[in-house]
């Protein structure tokens, strides 16, 4: 059990990861002007995207202030989320492992 909880936290920590990543891209790519939201699918994707990211990206946009007009708290956000995929989990969970296997 402890195995397929471990396997599940950190999938989704994964996608969170993912989903910021493509976030920002599609951000910078709305900024520049390469796409545009009138696309119905680019602004769904990036609606979708903004309501996944929004709630763990806000808190860390609340304390760390833009650094010359560029937002880097989603490089901030990855590397904590990094931090507990790689780190935390594995001894959170290694307990567990070793007492089920």
């Amino acid at each position: 059990m402890g195995s397929f909880l471990y396997f599940i936290i950190s999938s989704l920590l994964s996608l969170l990861i993912w989903a910021i990543i493509i976030s920002a891209i599609i951000s910078w790519l709305v900024a520049f002007d390469v796409i545009n939201l009138r696309n119905r699918f680019v602004y769904n994707v990036a609606r979708f995207l903004e309501a996944v990211t929004r709630p763990v990206l806000a808190p860390f946009q609340r304390i760390i202030p833009p650094l010359g007009g560029v937002d880097i708290s989603p490089i901030i956000v990855i590397l904590i989320l990094q931090g507990i995929n790689r780190y935390l989990l594995p001894m959170i969970f290694q307990p567990l492992i070793n007492v089920a296997g």
